[in-house]
Order: structure tokens, then sequence, then C-alpha cells
């Protein structure tokens, strides 16, 4: 891991991710990129040149005093920061930050949900998330915990499934992180007898690893959702990290011949990493 991205919006919940950047760029040697976008609205951008650019400069200059106060963290010494100031319109436009400058990974902030309200749906976080080719890791809370010890893989073992998975187990195994699989059973029309689950997930593991070696690392979890399912199990194991797949643009973490509810990343209150299929 090489290069880490940070956006910055200058709230507590970037300060969250920027400080667990800060101790993943210490463990690898890694750059920070701290990346704030001016989002210039449409009606700036119809306005006349001259008057754009005044207000573009403007923006631009006061970002950059932001980022002074901003970065100014004793958790971000000894650590290469180098602030980024975009005018971008729309947050989708990190995945080209990232492709330009070869990130490994995306680290971002968020609200999740609070009371009835889905603050990630249509959110930031999860513009980013639907857009990215690279891991993006959704932190919720100040940073407790930032060693990834344990971290559940939910997967449905189907053939989607194994670009993922194998982006999960390089990640983890980078982060020195025990990544365990679930398989979580619904008791519906997705119910399957513990046969065919096994015969499932050998066949996912063979086509993936090329062996069975991994097939006592899988539990096989009954639930009655699959969101219960996997956050129930990330507390029984001491999870520190839940991974989800992503369909990037159709949606977050469209796993299990249908999808996993976006209530895992919304809900946990554990950090989500997303990978896309």
């Amino acid at each position: 891991m090489k290069k880490i991205i940070v956006p910055i919006d200058f709230s507590e919940h970037s300060e969250y991710a920027l400080e667990t950047a800060a101790f993943l760029a210490k463990k690898y040697d890694a750059e920070i990129l701290a990346l704030h976008m001016l989002e210039l609205s449409n009606a700036l951008i119809s306005n006349a040149e001259n008057m754009q650019q005044e207000e573009t400069v403007f923006y631009l200059k006061l970002a950059e005093q932001k980022f002074q106060g901003f970065l100014d963290k004793e958790y971000l010494k000894d650590v290469k920061v180098t602030p980024l100031v975009k005018h971008f319109k729309v947050f989708s436009e990190v995945s080209e930050v990232a492709k330009e400058h070869d990130a490994d990974l995306i680290v971002m902030g968020s609200h999740g949900a609070s009371g009835l309200k889905e603050v990630l749906v249509g959110s930031n976080t999860e513009k980013v998330v639907r857009h990215s080719n690279i891991p993006v890791l959704v932190i919720k809370h100040n940073p407790i915990l930032t060693d990834f010890e344990n971290v559940i893989f939910a997967s449905d073992f189907s053939e989607d499934a194994i670009k993922p998975y194998l982006n999960a187990s390089k990640m983890f195994e980078a982060l020195d992180a025990k990544m365990h699989l679930v398989y979580v059973n619904l008791p519906d029309n997705q119910f399957r007898s513990s046969t065919e689950i096994e015969k499932r997930v050998a066949g996912f593991l063979k086509a993936a690893e090329g062996n069975l070696d991994k097939m006592k690392q899988v539990a096989y979890v009954n639930d009655y959702s699959i969101e219960k399912g996997v956050l129930n199990y990330s507390n029984i194991i001491g999870a520190d990290l839940v991974a989800v797949a992503t369909h990037g643009r159709k949606g977050l973490a469209h796993f299990f011949e249908g999808s996993i509810s976006e209530d895992i990343a919304n809900h946990s209150t554990l950090p989500v990493m997303t990978f896309k299929i």
C-alpha cells in the first residue's frame, strides 16, 4: 500500500478518516493524499469567465488556508501528506484522482444512519463507493481501534463474488488481518441445505483459490436478514471490520442473489470496506 486518498470536507468525520489513514500510512510507509473538492455549483460554472475565475480562486485560497490548520495534527507527524484541491463538482470524481495517482485505498468518514434518516444513502460517501474501482474504507466514529485483526467478508459464493473476494484477500493479507468468510442462510426462498451450501462454497474456493484449504474458515449463519446475520456474527467473533462488495452504480453490496441491504453500511458501528465487483 503506497497511496491513500482521504476526501476532506473539514468535518469531524473526515478527521476520523484522516486519523485512520494516518495509522495505515505509518504502518505501510504510505503517502496520504488529502483531497478537498470545491464542488462548484452549476450557477458558478455558468457565470461569465472572469467572474468564475475570481470566485474559483477565492474558494481555492480559502481551502488552502483551512488545510493548514486541519492538517496540523500530532498523529500526522512523520507522515507524508499531500494536500490536493480539485475544482470538481461532484464527489464521484474522486475515482479520477485515484486513477491519476495510482492510489490503493480511499478512506472516508460517514455519519451512517441517524434515526430513520439514512444519511449514507445518497451522500457523498456513497457516491464515492459507487464509482470507485479501488477499495473504500468507511469510518463512522473516532477510531478507537485502528488495527484490523479480525475482518468479516460476507459472500454468496457466486461467480460474481470471486473478484472482490480475491481483492479482499490481498488487502487483508497486507493489513495482517485474519479474514473470516460468512454465508448467511435465510428462512425463505433463498434457503439452502447444509449440503447445498458446502457444495457451493467448495466450487467457489476451487475456482478462486484452486484448492479447498479455506473451507474451515467459512461460517454458516442462519438469520432473518443478511444484515442481522453479518452484524451478529461480527459481534460473536469480535470483528474489527466488515467487508462487502458493490456493483458500482447499481448500488451498495449486491450479493446473495439479490442484495445485501445497504443497512449493513448504514447501521454497522464497525468500519466497512467495500470492494467493487
